[in-house]
């Protein structure tokens, strides 16, 4: 390895994205949340350790059954970091189910929100829970007796199953001491029970509870000794070579049901159930005692997603809000192409609509002086209205060219289904670059013009997905600037065709000229402080991994660059390491919304130059996708980035974490009165809160 890659300079991937899930569970922990939202942060931790286990732990798995023994930046191999990786995935899940247990489950409890565990029920409530699951559940049962002739059924992918341990003979005479219940995908989890029979405003029986309770009248005759759930997480990365196949489509249909199949790689189990049980569950699924994670409650806390949704407590959740739109959209049938000649217009979401960027589209699918709309699509969601404009758009007869990416992870299926409708009515559709996903986020509509063509482009640091624009924070922009919107055409021309990429005025593009464009800015800037001169860069992302780009942010801190780095997720810089990296400041903002903006800021001898971009900092950003990074050229807009993307989040003391170098967070408290939440001072600037209750850190 060579001396700018000294592994003591660098922090394990695994590791860090292990260290996020603790800031997300410190958030359920944190009793100045609203209740509801604290159970939503802790299933968003068992969501999170799901695609954790089935593609980073999976393929560390993987790694290790092939003999390999690289060793990663940090210097761990592969088997080090998963015997690293199990020891703090346990401590983590251990945490969440006392957390769930003796903490909010209690609270939630004393507000009228109740789990009914079966050891409680009364007899009213024994009658519907069995009344229900005669006429809900039985039904779709299939219990499977393990014997030569019913070997084990194939366990789906995170399904709930049930372990049961039979005595006597079934109705041939045969011994059967084992079965498999698998429950069924069409009934909720978690069941409402009428008020009048729970005893309290808001009931919720487990079906793990129901199935618990009349597992014997699936095995009439014989005596249930114990009946265990468990739950097998899978590797879910799909195996398509992009080399070898002629049409990604039909190949990907092909490989998306066997996600639900492949290789176990973690083992979740009930706190009650038999060694034997766990041993024989093990077996079956390849699996070593370091993979099984024995849960005290519901092996599927994701499940209790929905339940802030059933319960009517607005006191319990975070103020609802009304987005706002930018003063020159606000008037009704705003004319966005005349808007755009004007000036730009810049989108804070999600605290200004997504509704300005749906608009746009279907204003340019119904305006018969638009002859062209070209859009990428990496996660649009399966219900889109910017899809829906698209597809008019193309049955109107104007040239709609899609780029759509089938290989965006857990939606590929929504993607291939918009790719086929949109074929049906004629439009262009396109699947990127083999071997490189398409991850840029970039709309282009082209209009005639008193008998000239222009172009008009939006640019995003976000999908186009009208859900996640609620949830997720992200930066768009409106343009009709000619260079930037002929660099957008130009990419856009790459995607569609063959020939070789041309420069670009503006946009720095992975997986050509990003990298080296990063690069050189952090490289000015240590010049200029070499120079004697002020240099300050700060990068705001989701994740900082790509070796070559931290050892520049590490010269760059020797040159005397002053460097604050806000990175939500794993970060494998290790910031303030004397000699290394004393003026690099690291911290993570975890908050209501997620923080998922990239702005990249260089001082530049007071020029200020501010980038927006879909890229992380990353090898994969740089080297294996199609990014674009876009300039804020507009200096009014350029200031507002500033203060609402980076400084106010370098002045939050509510929910913010600064980053040690050993990569342990500590969170951010003050003595001083002044307090500052990044997203809650943004949410009161930008909207109209419809709860007179204060939307606490």
């Amino acid at each position: 390895m060579s001396k700018q890659f000294v592994p003591q300079h660098f922090l394990n991937r695994e590791l860090g994205q292990l260290e996020f899930n603790r800031r997300v569970l410190a958030q359920a922990e944190d009793t100045t949340i609203p209740l509801l939202e604290r159970l939503k942060y802790l299933c968003i931790v068992s969501s999170n350790l799901d695609e954790f286990f089935e593609i980073r732990v999976a393929g560390l798995m993987e790694q290790i059954k092939l003999g390999g023994i690289t060793t990663s930046v940090d210097g761990l191999n592969a088997k080090q970091t998963l015997k690293l990786v199990r020891e703090q995935a346990h401590q983590i899940i251990e945490r969440q189910y006392q957390l769930f247990n003796t903490d909010i489950t209690p609270a939630l409890a004393k507000q009228g929100v109740k789990f009914l565990r079966r050891t409680q029920w009364n007899e009213a409530q024994r009658a519907w829970v069995k009344d229900f699951f005669f006429r809900e559940v039985m039904p779709v049962l299939t219990p499977i007796g393990l014997d030569p002739a019913h070997p084990f059924p194939r366990v789906l992918n995170k399904s709930l199953n049930f372990a049961v341990e039979l005595h006597g003979k079934d109705a041939f005479g045969r011994n059967s001491a084992r079965a498999i219940v698998q429950a069924p995908r069409v009934v909720p989890r978690t069941i409402p029970m009428p008020p009048e029979i729970s005893g309290c405003a808001h009931g919720f029986v487990f079906l793990s509870s129901i199935l618990h309770t009349h597992v014997g009248e699936l095995f009439s005759g014989m005596e249930v000794l114990g009946c265990f759930q468990f739950r097998v997480t899978r590797n879910s990365d799909l195996f398509v070579d992009e080399e070898e196949i002629k049409n990604l489509r039909l190949s990907l249909q092909g490989e998306l049901p066997q996600r639900h199949f492949g290789d176990a790689v973690r083992l979740e189990i009930a706190d009650n159930c038999s060694p034997v049980i766990a041993e024989l569950l093990l077996k079956e699924f390849n699996l070593t005692p370091d993979d099984l994670y024995r849960v005290h409650g519901p092996v599927n806390l994701v499940r209790l997603m929905r339940i802030p949704d059933l319960v009517a407590r607005d006191d319990l959740k975070f103020p609802s809000f009304v987005p706002s739109v930018p003063a020159v959209l606000q008037k009704k049938g705003s004319d966005m192409f005349k808007v755009m000649r004007k000036s730009d217009v810049l989108l804070h979401h999600p605290y200004q609509s997504f509704k300005p960027v749906i608009d746009f589209i279907q204003q340019a699918a119904s305006d018969p002086n638009v002859v062209a709309i070209k859009q990428t699509v990496y996660r649009t969601g399966s219900d889109s209205a910017l899809m829906e404009a698209l597809i008019a758009a193309a049955e109107a007869g104007k040239e709609v060219t899609v780029v759509v990416e089938l290989l965006a992870r857990f939606d590929e299926e929504a993607n291939i289904g918009w790719a086929n409708r949109l074929e049906e009515v004629g439009a262009h559709v396109v699947y990127g670059v083999v071997g490189h996903k398409t991850h840029a986020k970039m709309m282009m509509v082209v209009r005639r013009e008193d008998g000239k063509l222009r172009r008009y482009a939006h640019l995003g640091t976000g999908n186009y997905h009208p859900r996640t624009t609620r949830l997720y924070t992200d930066f768009g922009l409106f343009t009709s600037n000619e260079k930037v919107c002929a660099d957008v055409s130009e990419v856009f021309s790459q995607l569609t065709s063959l020939g070789k990429a041309r420069k670009l005025n503006h946009l720095w593009q992975s997986p050509f000229s990003l990298h080296s464009e990063v690069l050189r800015a952090i490289r000015n800037e240590a010049q200029l402080a070499q120079a004697g001169k002020p240099a300050h860069i700060i990068a705001k992302m989701n994740a900082l991994l790509e070796p070559e780009t931290i050892s520049a942010l590490y010269e760059a801190s020797q040159a005397g660059v002053k460097i604050d780095l806000i990175v939500r997720g794993v970060c494998a810089l290790r910031p303030g390491v004397k000699g290394l990296s004393e003026n690099i400041r690291v911290r993570s903002v975890i908050g209501r919304f997620l923080e998922h903006s990239r702005i990249f800021y260089f001082r530049n001898e007071l020029q200020h130059n501010v980038y927006l971009s879909s890229a992380d900092w990353m090898d994969r950003n740089f080297f294996r996708r199609i990014e674009v990074c876009f300039p804020v050229l507009d200096q009014k807009l350029k200031k507002r980035v500033i203060n609402e993307g980076l400084k106010v989040y370098l002045r939050d003391n509510c929910q913010a974490w600064d980053m040690d170098s050993n990569g342990h967070y500590r969170r951010k408290h003050t003595r001083s009165s002044t307090k500052t939440s990044a997203q809650s001072q943004l949410l009161n600037q930008f909207t109209h809160l419809e709860q007179t209750a204060t939307d606490k850190p």
